[in-house]
Parts: C-alpha cells; sequence; structure tokens
C-alpha cells in the first residue's frame, strides 16, 4: 500500500511539471526580455515587468479551459517525414491546403501560432491598446519560448514511447529550477529587427527537432549508471519535501547535454525581445511614454483572474497532456 501511495505522489509531481518551461522557466524568460530592449519600449515593459512575469504561463492555465489551446504549443514535425522536413509548407495557406487545418491541429501549430500573436501584438501597439499589448507580449512569449523546447517538436514527447515518462518536465522544469539561479548566464545584448518572423521562428522549430534526439538518448544512458535509490530523491521544492529527480541525477543529465537547457533558454530570452521589438517597429514605433502609468481596469482584472479560477478547477488539461 505504501510503495503505491509513494508511485501516486510522484505522478503527481510530474504532472506538475508537465508545463512546458515550467512556471519559473517562462517567467524569468519574460522577466530577462524585457532588459534587451530599448529604451523607447522599456519605459512601458519595465513597470509591468512583474504582469509580464506572472502572466507568462497563462496559455498552459488556458489549456484546462480551451480544447483548441494545446495544439498552439507544439508541433510533431517528424510526423511530416525526415529532416529538414522539405514535404511541410512553412506557409499557413499553403500548409491547410496540403494537410488541412484539423490534421495540421492534431499534431500541432506553434510556428503558425507564434506568427498571427506577432500580428495581434502589431496590431495592439498601432492603436496604442495598453490591455492588448502586456496581454499579447506575456502571451506570444509563451509560444516562442515553447518552440525551443526540444520535446515539442517531437511526437515522443514525454517519453511515452521510450519508458521516459516524465522527461519532458525533467528537462524543462527540473534542470532549470535547480541551476538557472546558480550558474545560467542571462546577459544576453540587445534584441534586434526580424526582417522574417516566419523564418526565424523555423529555424528554431528545426533546431529544437535536431536537438530531440539528444534529450532522449542521453537521458536513457545516465538511466543506466544511476541506481533508482539515486536517480530519485526527497529534496526540497519550493518550500516542500518531495520526490524529485535528485539533484545529483539533474546536475550529471545537465552536464551530459553539454549545458543545451541554458543555452535554449538564453535562446527563448532573445527571441522573444525580437519579437516585441519586431512587432513594435512595424507598428510604427508609437510613442509608449504615456502607457507608462495607465493600469488595468477592475473588469480587466477580473477578467484575468477568471482565467486562474479555471485552472484551479479544471480536473485535467484538455487535450495532449505533456
Amino acid at each position: 500500500m505504501k510503495t503505491k501511495l509513494i508511485i501516486f505522489l510522484f505522478l503527481i509531481l510530474l504532472c506538475q511539471y508537465s508545463f512546458s518551461w515550467g512556471f519559473y522557466a517562462h517567467g524569468k524568460i519574460n522577466y530577462y526580455a524585457v532588459f534587451l530592449l530599448p529604451p523607447e519600449m522599456m519605459v512601458l515593459y519595465k513597470p509591468n515587468i512583474s504582469f509580464l512575469e506572472e502572466h507568462a504561463t497563462d496559455p498552459d492555465k488556458r489549456r484546462y479551459a480551451v480544447p483548441d489551446e494545446g495544439p498552439r504549443h507544439f508541433i510533431d514535425i517528424d510526423h511530416y517525414g525526415k529532416f529538414p522536413y522539405p514535404d511541410l509548407p512553412r506557409k499557413w495557406k499553403a500548409a491547410v491546403e496540403k494537410y488541412s487545418e484539423d490534421s495540421l491541429k492534431a499534431h500541432g501549430i506553434v510556428p503558425w501560432h507564434v506568427q498571427a500573436m506577432l500580428n495581434r501584438l502589431t496590431i495592439a501597439f498601432s492603436k496604442k491598446d495598453f490591455t492588448a499589448i502586456m496581454k499579447n507580449s506575456a502571451e506570444i512569449a509563451h509560444y516562442i519560448s515553447d518552440a525551443h523546447v526540444p520535446l515539442h517538436t517531437s511526437s515522443n514527447h514525454n517519453g511515452q514511447l521510450t519508458n521516459q515518462k516524465g522527461i519532458h518536465g525533467f528537462w524543462e522544469s527540473r534542470v532549470p529550477e535547480l541551476l538557472a539561479e546558480k550558474q545560467f548566464d542571462f546577459l544576453i545584448g540587445k534584441a534586434d529587427y526580424l526582417k522574417d518572423p516566419g523564418d526565424f521562428i523555423w529555424k528554431r522549430i528545426l533546431e529544437s527537432a535536431t536537438a530531440a534526439d539528444s534529450v532522449l538518448t542521453i537521458e536513457r544512458e545516465l538511466t543506466q549508471q544511476f541506481p533508482q535509490d539515486k536517480k530519485y530523491a526527497f529534496e526540497d521544492r519550493n518550500g516542500k519535501i518531495v520526490k524529485q529527480y535528485s539533484s545529483a541525477y539533474t546536475i550529471a543529465y545537465n552536464n551530459k547535454l553539454d549545458d543545451m537547457v541554458e543555452r535554449r533558454m538564453r535562446q527563448s530570452i532573445y527571441a522573444v525581445a525580437c519579437f516585441w521589438y519586431t512587432a513594435w517597429v512595424n507598428a510604427g514605433q508609437p510613442d509608449l511614454k504615456e502607457l507608462a502609468h495607465q493600469h488595468f481596469s477592475n473588469d480587466e482584472l477580473i477578467s484575468i483572474d477568471s482565467l486562474n479560477q479555471q485552472w484551479k478547477e479544471g480536473s485535467r488539461m484538455l487535450g495532449r497532456e505533456e
């Protein structure tokens, strides 16, 4: 009975780790991206940095309430043949004509959704719509960051096909939660204007797809070197003692990955800042100083908070779980 209880509690922990990049990493990506912006944008983004950090995971929370949300976070690009997947059209209209929208959604649409979100953010800037700028900035960052996670481009997204269930959260949550504050370097530089945002995000997708096999293979090999009582341990997580991948195992995995998690997190930060900057430039570089002191209305705050309530009340993630 005790063994079954321990297994059950560990499965709950894996579900907590199932959010793409994890709550911690998504928040940090949005936070650090702000400091890559030019002063003309910083005047709006820095005073609202807490909102951007806190709402970085709103799209994940929406997965508990909106069935169509899930496909926006991934693409099983290995479904479309061999690298570099030449049969898959990069343009949305051409892809729909070839595969149908339902089929595309079944295997994920993140690279196309990033571009749709860029358009929304550009419109928000052009209208100087404070609320839309903040919400779309927080949310486009989420999808961009997801595109940088290798297992978000693989049909074996949680190691379920290779007896490695839980690896999804291990890579994107446990590693950064343990190591980011201690050893990751987030001094990156400045945002650049993206002349071809579509080409940019597709290149990041292909990079993720190339890395997915290493993420799985290295963990599978490392498991052979660690007995079960060394692979997992009862350790502190957010002030609670829980069973999770041990610190020793996590550090060993990160070393064998040659700091891949840090590298992809840094690239996510840079990419997020570049998309924010590109949307602002495409909107005509509107003066944002007059928005710097605006706040969300009570109705807007209630609407935003309703998503948290739906997430807390949701019994399970709708669509594909990770």
